[in-house]
């Protein structure tokens, strides 16, 4: 029987802690045998004290033995840290599922009141979807996320639905992307280092790239002919500096080349890996197989090419070094023969960075939405249809509602249709307009819908919900509003859209408000638009009987035993039961 989600998220927690407890006791081990092993070495260094031979063949074994060890221990922490993410992971999808993710990121800087819809329908801010769903490890990905929910992209939508419904598939691939992606925090954006490779401009002449090779050589031979007597200190002295001044030649051009690669070493070391649990990987949908293909060069895996220009960025990232400073600049001229390979490598892949970039950002964005469809296998794709109604549900919801307490309507809308909706106060007039909204947002991205079973004719979404003043603009409320409304009557000039409106022209007395609210209802039915209208105003129900296209629904309470009681259901016809006055007094306000 297969498991639920919080099944299958418990049962990896547990998993993945009892894997990081064997490598926390490995890890210790690890340090009582490093320890053991340095203290080893300065016993025989010191026993064999004396003897040249001897003193070196301890002190070289001893390194290499402690250098083994502390490479596996390194390696091993490594994957402690992973654990330990994964471990956080598994937590978060737990907490989540039980209703608790307010502490998660809100998305706040995102939220954009000049936006089509996103300001209005909880698309961004405390209580989100995105802080509900969000699970992106990249600043890229956060980025590619939001633009792709905020896009009103109707291209290719059933490619997405089938790219989604892979990876929501591969929950153990998606949660090591996600774990590999969260464990290197990064200096600089992925933008900045492109922008940095496009405009670098190459300084070192062709033949460096033989040039420090040489210069080793010769290093190696003169201090074997200095050993053997051949050649007196004095030929290593002089070839010594002549080695700091050929380095000093390049010294400013490299330090400002270090200063870069400093930020960029650990997004590149980053990416690398991301690349590397992508290719081990073979995916079927067709979204997935374009990005796929997208990241080999000349018949080389991205991570691996990326991986060369990351360990030249680390290689290079030594010269803090005191060591590696002065003999390895003087003997090796090790900052050119670094610098070397990082600029063979610039000019060779440069141009691709961009590319494989977007490929992590992608997949980043892409888990997040998979995750979303995993930990929600009651909902449902819809089926994609043209020359039908735009939407036509069954069992539609509020996908953040919790299951226990959501209440689903029917619902179908068909092409230049337009919904007057009424209702009491808290009846459910403003869920049902973001329901509706937040479902087209999630249909256009691929996500599976709130729904029991859903066909759709993609549309664009415009709304006007939360319009607000602004002291800064000195723009009132309602010019504010007459500005939104403006903006929708000239988009509708362009395309279709599906417009949803929240008891509009608020800032105006309410003669004024009846009669603008009707005119402008009759301005977008006249624009083929296909939307719906929440009021308040029962005289604006009155052009229903004007036009064809528009119909009356509303949402009902009653009063039981002076209590308010609402069912939250969509409802034929027209409100008739108010409830301001009834809360006033029950409140004691009046």
């Amino acid at each position: 029987m297969k498991k639920s989600p919080l099944e299958f998220y418990i049962a990896e927690k547990e998993s993945f802690e009892s894997a990081l407890k064997e490598i926390q006791s490995k890890l210790r081990l690890l340090s009582v045998i490093r320890f053991l092993v340095f203290c080893a070495t300065v016993f025989f260094v010191y026993y064999f004290l004396g003897d040249a031979k001897l003193m070196t063949l301890s002190g070289v074994v001893g390194g290499v033995t402690f250098v083994f060890f502390l490479k596996n221990y390194l390696n091993l922490k490594y994957k402690k840290n992973e654990l330990e993410e994964l471990v956080r992971i598994n937590t978060v999808e737990i907490e989540v599922l039980n209703g608790h993710y307010f502490d998660l990121e809100t998305g706040e800087e995102y939220l954009d009141p000049s936006h089509m819809f996103s300001y209005d329908i909880d698309l961004f801010g405390r209580g989100s979807f995105f802080q509900y769903s969000n699970r992106t490890a990249t600043a890229a990905g956060r980025q590619k996320l939001v633009n792709l929910l905020t896009s009103n992209d109707l291209v290719g939508i059933e490619k997405k639905q089938e790219a989604i419904k892979e990876l929501a598939e591969k929950p153990k691939w998606r949660q090591r992307f996600s774990a590999v992606a969260s464990l290197i925090e990064t200096e600089n954006s992925p933008n900045a280092i492109v922008k940095w490779i496009r405009q670098y401009t190459l300084f070192l002449p062709k033949a460096m790239q033989y040039i420090p090779n040489i210069f080793s050589v010769i290093s190696v031979g003169i201090m074997v002919a200095m050993y053997f007597d051949i050649l007196a200190f004095g030929h290593l002295l002089v070839w010594f500096f002549l080695g700091l001044g050929i380095t000093g030649v390049y010294l400013k051009n490299v330090s400002n080349l270090y200063n870069h690669a400093t930020k960029a070493k650990d997004t590149f070391q980053q990416y690398y890996k991301l690349l590397e649990i992508i290719e081990e990987t073979k995916f079927s949908s067709k979204l997935i197989e374009e990005k796929y293909n997208d990241i080999y060069s000349e018949g080389k895996n991205a991570s691996a090419v990326l991986k060369i220009f990351s360990k030249a960025l680390e290689a290079l990232d030594q010269r803090n070094n005191i060591f590696l400073a002065i003999i390895g600049n003087a003997l090796f001229l090790w900052d050119l023969k670094q610098t070397s390979k990082i600029e063979k490598w610039i000019s060779m892949y440069g141009a691709n960075v961009e590319k494989w970039f977007e490929v992590v950002s992608f997949f980043d964005a892409q888990n997040t939405l998979s995750n979303f469809a995993f930990n929600h296998p009651e909902n449902t794709f819809p089926k994609i249809v043209s020359n039908a109604p735009v939407i036509d549900a069954k069992g539609l919801g509020h996908p953040l509602i919790a299951n226990s307490k959501r209440v689903t309507s029917n619902c179908v809308i068909d092409s230049q249709d337009f919904f007057i909706v009424t209702g009491a106060n808290m009846a459910g007039k403003s869920t049902f307009l973001r329901t509706v909204s937040l479902n087209i947002v999630m249909a256009n991205s691929g996500l599976p819908v709130c729904a029991g079973e859903m066909k759709y004719s993609p549309v664009k979404l415009i709304t006007s919900m939360r319009t607000t003043d602004s002291l800064a603009d000195d723009t009132s409320y309602f010019f504010s509003e007459l500005k939104r409304l403006k903006f929708i009557v000239e988009a509708l000039k362009d395309e279709h859209y599906f417009i949803i409106l929240d008891e509009i022209l608020k800032g105006t007395n309410s003669t004024d408000k009846a009669i603008g609210s009707q005119k402008f209802v009759e301005k977008l039915v006249g624009s083929n638009a296909t939307g719906i209208i929440a009021t308040h105003d029962l005289s604006l129900c009155e052009i229903e009987e004007k036009y064809t296209q528009i119909k009356n629904y509303y949402f009902d309470a009653e009063i039981v035993n002076d209590e308010l009681h609402f069912d939250y259901r969509l409802k034929d016809g027209i409100c008739q039961n108010m409830n301001a006055s009834f809360l006033l007094r029950k409140m004691e306000i009046v």
